[in-house]
């Protein structure tokens, strides 16, 4: 299984992806992880590629291979098409950082979907920006997506609480707990 988040910096794609690779690896399953976060800190791109199966010799998703998308930000959903395996599952957060040229003025914030549906008709627009403001914590964004996609793989729900409670501060573990059980209640299927 081969799943690709993408984003922006500090959406906490990276705290994601740990997560869901510390997920997999307590399922039994090998886990390689990569990233890439050039300048994450002043909102730019960052990737994280998780692959799992009995056996994974390379932690990046060749292209044309990724199962799941699940992209923090709508633009960036577009940016790594190429990655993108027929009819994979692609999960966007309804969230737009608009890039310069929109912020200018001079062009207008694209509308992702229609290339998307050049590889899959599987697509999925999930509020989890509205659902982690809502809950007064818009940087909970990260495990409300991981909610929406812990109903696509094989774990139970247990073993996602037990990442939870083991990654993150007791501060913030029963907000997140919160936060993930939101996510999960997002019906994409």
């Amino acid at each position: 299984m081969n799943v690709l988040m993408t984003g922006v910096g500090g959406q906490g794609i990276i705290l994601a992806s740990d997560m869901l690779s510390e997920v997999m690896m307590r399922s039994g399953y090998d886990v390689k992880k990569s990233e890439i976060h050039g300048m994450a800190q002043r909102g730019g791109s960052v990737m994280s590629h998780v692959r799992f199966a009995g056996h994974v010799d390379s932690p990046l998703i060749p292209y044309g291979c990724c199962d799941i998308l699940l992209s923090f930000e709508e633009l960036e959903a577009a940016r790594y098409l190429k990655y993108l395996k027929k009819d994979a599952t692609v999960i966007i957060n309804q969230y737009r950082l608009a890039p310069p040229a929109v912020v200018s003025g001079s062009r207008a914030y694209p509308d992702v979907i229609p290339f998307l549906r050049e590889k899959t008709r599987n697509i999925h627009l999930v509020p989890g920006s509205a659902i982690a403001e809502e809950m007064g914590n818009a940087r909970g964004v990260n495990i409300i997506l991981l909610g929406v996609l812990s109903t696509l793989l094989d774990p139970p729900e247990s073993a996602w609480y037990d990442a939870i409670n083991s990654m993150l501060k007791e501060k913030i573990r029963a907000a997140n707990i919160e936060g993930f059980k939101r996510g999960r209640q997002i019906q994409i299927q």
